[in-house]
């Protein structure tokens, strides 16, 4: 029997609140990563990803089968089984996402801090903005 998906597993990631490397979109690394180990059932999935609803589980893995990356599976059981696991070609995504992950975390400071004098800047002209226009 396989080990349960960890509901923490994301917990050690510091940007996995905010991906800076997207494969796909926000939840397809995710569920790369859910599905590394072996198949899983819906609801196995589900555990560590906390923010996804339903709906969007449901399409991110309808997409990722669509582009060939998970394969789903349907075992004729009362009531029906079904699980996902990765392609070959998901599995090809391991090591380049790894390789992302470990520049967000080399370079998360840089990228936090270059965020924030955005925002200042931005900030500093919406204000010059604003007094130039009630003159």
């Amino acid at each position: 029997m396989r080990q349960p998906l960890d509901p923490d597993m994301f917990a050690g990631c510091r940007a996995s609140g905010a991906s800076l490397i997207r494969i796909g979109d926000k939840w397809t690394s995710r569920v790369i990563r859910c599905l590394e180990s072996g198949p899983r059932r819906f609801s196995e999935i589900q555990v560590p990803l906390r923010g996804v609803t339903p709906k969007v589980l449901t399409e991110t893995l309808r997409a990722m089968e669509r582009d060939g990356l998970v394969e789903r599976t349907v075992y004729a059981e009362r009531p029906p089984r079904v699980e996902y696991t990765l392609t070959p070609l998901g599995h090809t995504l391991r090591e380049p996402m790894a390789a992302g992950c470990a520049w967000s975390e080399a370079h998360l400071p840089e990228v936090m801090e270059a965020r924030e004098a955005h925002e200042r800047s931005s900030l500093v002209q919406d204000m010059a903005e604003q007094q130039t226009s009630q003159r």
